[in-house]
């Protein structure tokens, strides 16, 4: 069960007087209406859903600042939002705080072919950067599914990955700079076009912070020109374990490919038959191995990475010939969300990463707790830095489902720490994962994070109820042996 910080009756009194203020400093950009907020009432974590104070839409940096000086001074909780495609509940809203929509900072400022770099504000979608630099033959390479739709500040705050992370990175490794405001409505800068911001790393800081630190106004991300060729293999299998020692096997040769991932037989069929891009329906898992680079280079790795996965049992090998069957390979891929959705009148996306040794043990094992749980997965996922995406199936409408996929991925993802791995690859802590924090980090590790967070918001005004399981007050923290009293959260109501 998620559950949220008590609502203060002191802020929901003063309602009219903050709307007031706010209009003052956001002209025509605060919705106070019911039904035109019911629009941000809960984000890709649709289970759960929360009516906001208010939602403020500001137009600029500065109205940004002004915005979050007026919440400081009312106390005012601030759970900012970009396009809302959060599957952690990163976005969920607070009934006493307002939601800080950026989506109308949408400008691409600056792109700087030199120094291979574009500056761009918080709302600009992920794949508008890669579309604004394309004729240049340059992209951005962190591509998550949702890049169609989610923004560079969300991608910002919950360090988003994508297909091609393996061998690219994930955002942490894209991002140069950022400019932020602090709940004071201080702007400051950190990093830039250059390589190695100086002194403490607060950038990889708050890449990933979730909107807990600040919120950020604009991004200097780094470009890269495209691989002169790329071909995409389709690699089918008769068991998901033997699919999993050949991802082992690829990195193990020292290749590594620009993107790898699998899907098994619920999910092929799925998007076989949303997509029709001709993926292999006799098999029970798929990898999709694309590798780049000159084309020598490129027809010498597919033939070894033919090889390994024959030499592994597989059934099923397919060549990409030209550009647009590689798209098509990958467009499958990217619309497996959507086409599971097609099967299922509700699922959650779990995310998980664990050693690439570990995949056919846990592979085994979501079998083992799909007949525990009674409910069917459909795995999709970057296998090849071990980051899971399992779809828990299920019927919100039936009595006690819900719940039961929740348990269920709450084993998931603990099977996730016991292996080695971590809670979270690339969709954040959240709301989703926080009860779960324990299992992964000690009461002095949660502690310390916390210190962090009391430096940069020390009235914990910043997006509360995510990430830490339990709340204190900054003073607590000063200690180095903490008493932690628990606060008692009501429930969320839910779709």
């Amino acid at each position: 069960m998620i559950r949220m910080p008590e609502p203060d009756p002191a802020t929901i009194a003063r309602r009219g007087e903050l709307l007031a203020r706010l209009r003052e400093v956001v002209p025509g950009g605060v919705i106070a209406d019911e039904h035109a907020r019911r629009a941000y009432e809960t984000d890709a974590l649709t289970a759960y859903r929360q009516l906001p104070l208010l939602v403020v839409l500001p137009s600029s940096t500065q109205e940004v600042a002004a915005v979050l000086r007026v919440c400081r001074e009312f106390g005012v909780k601030v759970v900012p939002r970009g396009a809302g495609t959060s599957l952690s509940g990163g976005a969920l809203p607070l009934a006493d705080g307002i939601v800080l929509g950026l989506s109308k900072l949408n400008r691409i400022l600056d792109i700087d072919y030199d120094n291979r770099t574009v500056t761009c504000q918080p709302g600009v979608t992920n794949l508008a950067i890669s579309q604004a630099v394309a004729e240049r033959g340059f992209y951005y390479a962190p591509d998550p599914s949702s890049q169609i739709a989610c923004t560079i500040g969300g991608n910002v705050a919950e360090n988003s990955g994508g297909v091609h992370c393996l061998k690219y990175g994930l955002t942490t490794h894209n991002v140069l700079g950022v400019e932020l405001v602090t709940i004071d409505g201080e702007v400051i800068r950190l990093g830039g076009k250059h390589l190695d911001p100086e002194g403490y790393d607060l950038l990889g800081v708050l890449t990933g912070s979730e909107g807990l630190l600040g919120v950020v106004t604009e991004v200097t991300v780094r470009i890269l020109p495209k691989p002169e060729g790329a071909r995409a293999l389709l690699l089918g299998f008769t068991s998901n374990e033997a699919a999993g020692d050949t991802v082992a096997a690829i990195i193990g040769a020292g290749i590594i490919p620009g993107g790898m991932e699998m899907m098994d037989r619920p999910a092929i069929h799925a998007t076989e038959a949303f997509v029709k891009v001709g993926y292999p329906l006799d098999v029970e898992a798929l990898l999709i191995v694309e590798l780049d680079g000159p084309a020598a280079e490129v027809d010498y790795l597919v033939e070894r990475v033919m090889t390994l996965a024959r030499e592994r049992g597989a059934v099923y090998c397919r060549a990409s010939r030209d550009e647009q069957e590689r798209l098509a390979f990958w467009a499958g891929r990217k619309a497996a969300f959507p086409a599971v959705g097609r099967i299922t009148p509700d699922y959650l996306c779990m995310d998980g990463t664990i050693p690439r040794r570990a995949l056919p043990q846990v592979l085994a094992r979501l079998k083992e707790l799909e007949a525990e749980f009674g409910l069917r997965v459909a795995n999709v996922f970057h296998a090849g830095d071990g980051n899971l995406h399992p779809l828990i199936l299920y019927d919100a409408n039936r009595p006690g489902e819900l719940e039961r996929a929740e348990a269920f991925g709450a084993a998931i993802l603990r099977l996730c720490v016991q292996v080695g791995g971590v809670l979270t690859g690339e969709h954040g802590v959240g709301v989703e994962k926080r009860d779960l924090m324990p299992e992964q980090f000690s009461e002095t590790d949660l502690a310390h994070q916390e210190r962090l967070k009391c430096a940069f918001d020390p009235d914990g005004l910043l997006n509360p109820g995510k990430m830490f399981p339990v709340l204190h007050r900054c003073a607590e923290l000063g200690r180095m042996h903490v008493h932690r009293g628990e606060l008692r959260f009501p429930d969320i109501p839910r779709f």
